[in-house]
């Protein structure tokens, strides 16, 4: 006998959630807030009862006075910035040194070597290198197994998928040795469905909508990378109370002088209100499209109107990012 759509749907194996994964890769256009999520999302892990870890990846430190207003710098090294809650900021060439020490135990060498101008300046004109070296070192510290969950603050969207194909690359012109077999270890975290997500962030607005629709096409093509949602980041809700769908309308049919006891007159009112009600809407429109145009639900975070200066805020944005995502339905073609 044929399952009901219910029952196959309760039978068949269902995706790990945002904070079962071991890894996750947060990436986005610059400008989305991807920092703020990946904060917030360790947060959230944290809260959870997971030992997490998050790594930067960029030239400077965003994430520690987030999570920790007034910290210091964590550097290479690293250090907890809350119970449960470790942030690192990988250097490209401290992880290099470390990783030839590791393989040929001459450390102090090394160290003098990597040192040394003009070796920098052969290294700055290898294309690659800071890619491998970088997901190596996460690959790293994931295998150590200290950590529930990595959470990983990626380079922006362009960059973000020559990141993460670096290990393909390699492998296609490597045919032996360590560097390919250490590539292939690298490749297989990445596509590991169970255990490694990425999660791009946008906003919705039109460019990163279309931006991250074609992010998603060019992740599922050629890296091989999970993608089970998008998260729409600083989404304006409707400041229209409910059963006043025409508030802005009666604003600006009362008359202009009348005393609104301190307030605006009521025409600035209604254009103000007009204004928001309009940027609602055009979030929610955009909103929909990345929806529709990745073929994935959305995880909405709201507005903040303060901006994100440190946990209390995090906090808001991390109890919308552990609630499940909406899947966008199909636009009505009648």
């Amino acid at each position: 006998m044929a399952q009901n759509p219910l029952e196959a749907a309760l039978a068949a194996p269902q995706s790990p959630g945002i904070l079962d994964r071991r890894l996750v890769i947060v990436t986005g256009k610059g400008g989305t807030g991807k920092t703020c999520v990946v904060a917030a999302l360790a947060l959230a892990a944290a809260r959870a009862g997971k030992r997490v870890l998050v790594v930067e990846t960029g030239l400077g430190e965003a994430v520690p006075p987030l999570l920790s207003p007034g910290a210091s710098p964590v550097g290479y090294a690293g250090r907890e910035l809350q119970p449960g809650l470790t942030a690192l900021h990988i250097e490209p060439y401290e992880a290099l040194a470390e990783y030839v020490g590791l393989q040929f135990g001459m450390r102090a060498m090394t160290d003098l070597v990597f040192r040394n101008a003009a070796f920098r300046q052969l290294m700055d004109a290898s294309p690659g290198w800071r890619e491998l070296i970088t997901l190596g070192k996460i690959w790293h510290l994931r295998e150590q197994e200290r950590f529930d969950l990595v959470v990983v603050d990626a380079p922006a969207t362009g960059h973000g998928i020559t990141f993460l194909d670096v290990p393909r690359v390699v492998i296609s012109a490597v045919r032996a040795g360590p560097l390919r077999r250490h590539a292939s270890w690298v490749e297989d975290m990445v596509q590991s469905p169970d255990e490694t997500l990425l999660l791009p962030v946008a906003l919705a607005e039109e460019l990163p909508a279309r931006e991250t629709a074609e992010l998603v096409t060019r992740l599922r093509e050629d890296v091989g990378v999970a993608v089970d949602r998008v998260v729409v980041n600083a989404v304006a809700r409707s400041p229209l109370p409910p059963g006043a769908p025409d508030l802005a309308a009666r604003l600006a049919r009362l008359p202009a002088q009348l005393d609104c006891g301190g307030l605006p007159a009521p025409p600035v009112l209604a254009a103000c209100l007009g204004h928001a009600v309009s940027r609602a809407e055009l979030n929610r429109h955009y909103r929909d499209l990345i929806g529709r145009e990745t073929g994935l639900p959305v995880v909405e975070l709201p507005y903040l109107d303060g901006g994100v200066s440190g946990p209390d805020d995090l906090e808001r944005l991390a109890r919308a990012l552990v609630e499940p995502p909406v899947r966008i339905a199909a636009e009505s073609t009648s």
